[in-house]
């Protein structure tokens, strides 16, 4: 909508946005702020003409129709609104373009009448009608034909998008086409899928489909591999690419992806990265002293993430004294979050790290330390009557589990957390 607020703008005021970038300092200074940003809708001006007074108010119509969700009536107007693209008004012609993409395919999304035809028709028109936006609605368009379950066209479509160039490669020409590297090579994977599942019951060391799923394997793993060079969030590519690499066993490969993924501080921080990698060292199979090590990043990027509980199981495993004290904190960090306040397996996880923290002389120092930064909010979060009356009709379990716990992790509280009453009226 924000696209429709800037096109209804009068063609007067558009004029003198443009006639302010070529003014010195102290005439922008002397001129009247443009705010508020909302115009009246209809209002002549002595520069707009009869043409763009009426494609103005018909692309009103087109927004009122979409908000109230009149798509037919949205339709009919939007056949009348592409003349726009013949307006040769210097510097509109891409947002009138990108205007009338976006309009029409929010409106055959959801016209209950649309065919793949409309689609097909109307993504072809706006890649022809200009330059700017080819390789978006390049992708766009084989986004679209995927989710209809024509995979080999949406391929078909990245692969023309791959080939295409104009001019000279700007820096967000060359990101866009990189995007459109990755996608298709997404495709390939999800095409080397297919085939490995429809050939899962014949033997792969005698199947003539052996060499044709290793073509589309080397299609896919050249542009996953490359993604890595490009820092971002590339979960589902990176995934794609260890499925593969797991497939014919090349672990080595899986492995340095991964680490790569995880660790490279050119990324922004990704807590999935550290899921991924974990997982996949679990399923081989490794040490618990490496899998605490990719858990331990993890509880320092989301200390409520739900792998906390599986990292404090291993924490709880080892015999050292500090990986105790260790698994006291994490969970304690858990329930500091209101997701995890009625979770059952949670405190019961709490209360058998505190059994085992218990064998310990310095046990009650211990949990001091750990709560004496929450004393004066965790009864609230997790003791009050409203608490009690709650749990018990939710969760009788988890009521006795957070009774037996109260007095060991708030003890100068002086709370008594039972069905019966809270006691100190001020958690209440």
């Amino acid at each position: 909508m924000d696209d429709l607020e800037r096109e209804l703008i009068p063609l007067e005021e558009l004029d003198d946005d443009d006639n302010d970038s070529s003014d010195d300092n102290s005439t922008k200074e002397g001129k009247k702020s443009k705010l508020p940003l909302v115009y009246p809708v209809c209002v002549e001006t002595p520069k707009e003409t009869g043409f763009h007074q009426s494609v103005r108010i018909c692309l009103e119509q087109i927004r009122e129709a979409l908000l109230h969700h009149r798509w037919q009536e949205a339709a009919e107007y939007m056949a009348c609104y592409p003349q726009m693209l013949e307006d040769t008004t210097r510097g509109k012609q891409q947002q009138y373009k990108e205007i009338t993409w976006r309009i029409a395919t929010e409106i055959l999304h959801h016209h209950p009448n649309s065919k793949m035809e409309d689609y097909n028709n109307i993504y072809e028109r706006m890649k022809h009608s200009g330059v700017k936006h080819y390789l978006m609605i390049c992708l766009e368009h084989s986004f679209h034909l995927l989710l209809h379950g024509q995979i080999h066209d949406a391929k078909r479509e990245l692969s023309v998008a791959e080939s295409w160039r104009h001019g000279k490669d700007s820096a967000a020409q060359y990101q866009r086409t990189k995007l459109i590297h990755a996608y298709r090579s997404l495709l390939d994977y999800i095409i080397w899928c297919d085939k490995k599942h429809t050939h899962s019951n014949i033997d792969y060391s005698d199947s003539g489909n052996n060499q044709d799923m290793n073509n589309y394997f080397r299609q896919a793993s050249v542009n996953l591999k490359e993604i890595l060079k490009n820092p971002g969030i590339w979960d589902p590519f990176i995934l794609s690419y260890v499925e593969m690499l797991e497939f014919y066993e090349d672990h080595e490969e899986a492995l340095k992806v991964l680490n790569d993924y995880a660790y490279d501080h050119t990324f922004p921080p990704n807590p999935n990265a550290h899921v991924y990698l974990y997982q996949y060292l679990k399923r081989h199979d490794t040490s618990e002293r490496k899998l605490m090590k990719v858990l331990k990043i993890l509880h320092t990027l989301v200390p409520s993430h739900e792998m906390m509980l599986e990292y404090s199981s291993l924490l709880l495993q080892s015999e050292k004294k500090s990986d105790i004290q260790k698994a006291l904190g994490v969970v304690l960090d858990m329930l500091d979050y209101a997701c995890w306040r009625t979770n059952l397996d949670v405190w019961k996880r709490l209360k058998d790290i505190v059994k085992k923290l218990q064998l310990q002389e310095d046990w009650k120092e211990v949990v001091s330390g750990k709560m004496a930064a929450r004393k004066d909010w965790w009864p609230a979060l997790h003791f009050t009557r409203f608490h009690v009356r709650e749990d018990s009709q939710d969760n009788p379990q988890l009521m006795e589990v957070k009774a037996s716990l109260t007095s060991i992790l708030c003890p100068d509280q002086m709370l008594k957390y039972s069905a019966g009453e809270v006691i100190n009226g001020e958690w209440t």
